[in-house]
């Protein structure tokens, strides 16, 4: 099979991937900054020879693993019913497919969320108490170009981590151990750090078979539950015309040097 041609004008730009497109470069006189430029190589590389590079980390996985989960919580907090949306959307610039809306349809919501599921309580506390990466807000800004929403939400949700990710964390730990005899209490406080309500506490303690053993009851004994409204924040914001724009003339002038020096 042939490498595709590509048509410069064809090329849009995931949402994921807006902030790119923003920083602006160190040198005044250039119009694209070295890390968008880079960037620009990938997504050419992507359209010509139809590659798509996979992106593996535990903080991923969890996400994609507990995206349900993080609906069920939102849904339960906000008392509204959020279903994940499947619709793909385009313009003629940019593509992304929004996590949640609300409205009557995705082609006509006036409030798009977006769940971002926190490896643990330590990264989800910290991102409560800093500002909203300019990631997640460019990307959202994508999702309210595509649909016309006014407004976006990204949602933090804190939620358990599935046996599976946790089994992996176990398994590292292990080889910090003679014959990797991890002891039961250390693996019983490994457990204790992903998930956030004694009932899965325990499921897992016993399926993992550490229940007993003083060290361990020490452990048991001393979970604190974090509830369930403490495990979910927001950052609210509003279309911003004039950053649209903005977003726009960069990718007009990213089409031109791909063009220029990529094709």
């Amino acid at each position: 099979m042939e490498p595709s041609s590509i048509d410069v004008n064809d090329i849009l730009f995931r949402c994921s991937s807006l902030g790119y497109l923003v920083v602006e470069p160190k040198n005044k006189n250039e119009i694209l900054s070295e890390g968008l430029k880079t960037h620009l190589v990938d997504v050419v590389v992507s359209a010509k020879y139809n590659r798509h590079r996979e992106i593996h980390a535990k903080q991923l996985d969890k996400g994609n693993e507990t995206e349900e989960d993080s609906i069920t919580v939102l849904s339960r907090i906000t008392k509204k019913f959020f279903k994940k949306n499947e619709t793909s959307l385009a313009n003629d610039f940019i593509k992304g497919t929004p996590d949640l809306f609300e409205g009557e349809s995705i082609y006509s919501a006036t409030h798009i969320r977006d769940t971002k599921s926190s490896w643990d309580a330590y990264s989800f506390f910290r991102a409560k108490n800093k500002e909203l990466e300019k990631n997640y807000y460019w990307q959202g800004q994508g999702y309210m170009w595509l649909t016309g929403a006014k407004y976006c939400s990204i949602d933090y949700v804190l939620n358990n981590t599935p046996w599976g990710l946790i089994e992996s964390e176990l398994r590292k730990e292990s080889y910090n151990h003679l014959e990797n005899d991890t002891p039961a209490w250390i693996e019983a406080q490994i457990i204790a750090n992903h998930v956030y309500d004694k009932k899965t506490f325990m499921e897992y303690c016993d399926f993992k078979g550490i229940c007993t053993g003083e060290n361990v009851i020490t452990v048991l004994n001393g979970f604190v539950e974090i509830p369930l409204k403490d495990r979910h924040f927001n950052f609210e914001f509003d279309r911003n015309e004039s950053d649209l724009e903005r977003l726009k003339a960069k990718i007009m002038h990213s089409r031109i040097y791909i063009k220029n020096n990529l094709l």
